[in-house]
């Protein structure tokens, strides 16, 4: 039994063909081979055309189909993960009316206070346990407020994930996940927030009817059937966002269990049981993928914008001329501390756990006589780790305090450097696995359609490959210091 699973990152598209019976990977592929492209109009905009997200699938699956190691029409379930926050707006005969605002669109975040301080911290907190910031409800707002006559052609708004459903089967649907990380949702009535919707003046009919996460969210049409090789009428059975879904992918679930990731952003993921929140909403609670009213499954989420953007633009400023494997062996040679060479790796937008500021990226005490490119590739590395460890001591404050991290061993997880400044910054040990979010979102799939009984099934072949412990916080407890007075500085 075929299970496909589809992830909509920011930087390519993966697809994934699971063998349910084994949870082994028959095929995967991506697409395309350079990262895509973010349109910044403005500084502190980004955008990305959903149109390039399918089409981009679409190649990636014709790759898998080329491997001739299995038949389209034999998939049973398809699981969507994607980028979390963006906004998707179609008319009433689903065309797309304008490029996606993705997560890190910086351009509503006054749209998001004015709601914060109209309805109040303590409602705001108490109820949406987040303020509306710079999320899904501020974007839309923005633009019924900056382009008044798209927005009356308005029929639905949707996350990256629902329009890939809807590419897939014609039908539009949600989930209480999806509407939490929009902010829409109130959790203490466990309805859309009726205050949030009267405020920003938004009409119930533009959200999508709403679906639990593992659940039928429309069949494969048969036009899509005709272009693809699927099987008619093949259900779309999960649908999350990039992160609940990294979380379930480690099997992630239950209070007190913590996943990262390190790509493009940087994301600390834990789970908590309580309906807790930051005081300044630094950090964000948002409803996970086995959330029900009877069961609260929260997932508690520090996100860094700029990770690993920030070490593909160092990659990027040497034209090229060295691999990743390349700049982590350079990073090794230089001192922990990269000799006084510090870097703030804030240059993707307004930082959230910042206060939705813009402090921008900082390479700062650059000696011009020391310094070399191996020296920056390391600074780049501690200083994205230290952010995570900025982060962490957040979440501790507010209650999540983890023994261990599990991380998929791919992006900055691959640099032995980056794990030793990781652990030994933080203080947590970090337990590596082979990891990808198509496969996850194959496998959610698999729950969504009865393949699998119960999460713990699905990933019940999941294996550590890499425990790494911290050996020697000392050296970069004082380092990190100087780091955390340099940002403080940018106050």
């Amino acid at each position: 039994m075929l299970l496909l699973g589809i992830d909509i990152g920011t930087s390519s598209i993966k697809v994934s063909v699971v063998e349910a019976d084994t949870q082994k990977v028959v095929v995967s592929a991506h697409y395309p081979e350079e990262e895509s492209l973010i349109t910044a109009l403005q500084p502190g905009w980004a955008e990305q055309s959903p149109e390039m997200w399918w089409n981009c699938m679409l190649q990636a699956f014709d790759r898998c189909k080329a491997s001739k190691k299995f038949e389209a029409k034999d998939i049973t379930a398809i699981g969507i993960a994607y980028q979390m926050h963006g906004l998707v707006l179609v008319d009433k005969d689903q065309n797309l009316l304008r490029d996606s605002i993705i997560w890190c669109d910086s351009r509503a975040v006054t749209l998001g206070n004015g709601a914060f301080d109209t309805l109040g911290q303590e409602f705001c907190l108490s109820h949406l346990l987040n303020s509306p910031g710079n999320f899904t409800a501020a974007k839309l707002a923005w633009v019924k407020q900056n382009e008044p006559e798209l927005f009356a052609k308005v029929d639905k708004f949707m996350l990256p994930g629902d329009f890939i459903a809807m590419k897939l089967t014609s039908q539009i649907t949600t989930s209480i996940s999806a509407l939490s990380e929009g902010i829409f949702w109130d959790f203490k009535t466990n309805s859309i927030s009726s205050e949030l919707m009267e405020y920003y003046g938004f009409d119930y009919n533009l959200i999508p009817e709403v679906k639990p996460v593992f659940a039928e969210h429309g069949k494969v049409d048969s036009k899509i059937a005709e272009l693809t090789g699927l099987k008619a009428g093949t259900p779309v059975t999960y649908k999350a966002g990039d992160q609940p879904n990294n979380a379930l992918s480690l099997n992630v679930l239950q209070p007190g269990e913590v996943a990262a990731t390190a790509g493009t952003s940087g994301v600390i993921y834990g789970v908590s049981d309580q309906l807790a929140y930051d005081p300044q909403s630094r950090v964000n609670t948002f409803a996970h993928v086995n959330y029900t009213e009877t069961e609260k499954r929260l997932g508690v989420l520090l996100c860094i914008n700029g990770t690993g953007s920030l070490n593909r633009w160092t990659k990027n400023l040497f034209s090229n001329a060295v691999s990743y494997q390349q700049m982590n062996s350079a990073a090794e040679k230089i001192n922990i501390g990269a000799d006084g060479l510090q870097v703030l790796p804030f240059g993707n937008g307004a930082e959230r756990m910042l206060n939705n500021r813009l402090v921008g990226a900082h390479f700062c005490n650059i000696d011009l006589n020391l310094h070399t490119q191996s020296h920056i590739f390391r600074a780049v590395q501690e200083g994205i780790a230290f952010s995570f460890r900025y982060g962490l001591d957040i979440m501790r404050s507010n209650g999540l305090n983890p023994n261990v991290i599990r991380a998929g061993k791919a992006n900055l997880f691959l640099s032995d450097l980056f794990l030793e400044a990781f652990v030994n910054s933080t203080g947590v040990p970090v337990e590596l696995y082979e990891n990808d979010g198509s496969v996850g979102a194959a496998l959610g799939s698999g729950i969504g359609a009865g393949i699998f009984s119960a999460p713990a099934e699905a990933f019940s072949n999941v294996k550590c490959l890499q425990l790494i412990e911290p050996t020697i916080t000392t050296a970069y407890e004082p380092v990190y210091q100087e780091w955390l007075n340099l940002l403080n500085k940018q106050d």
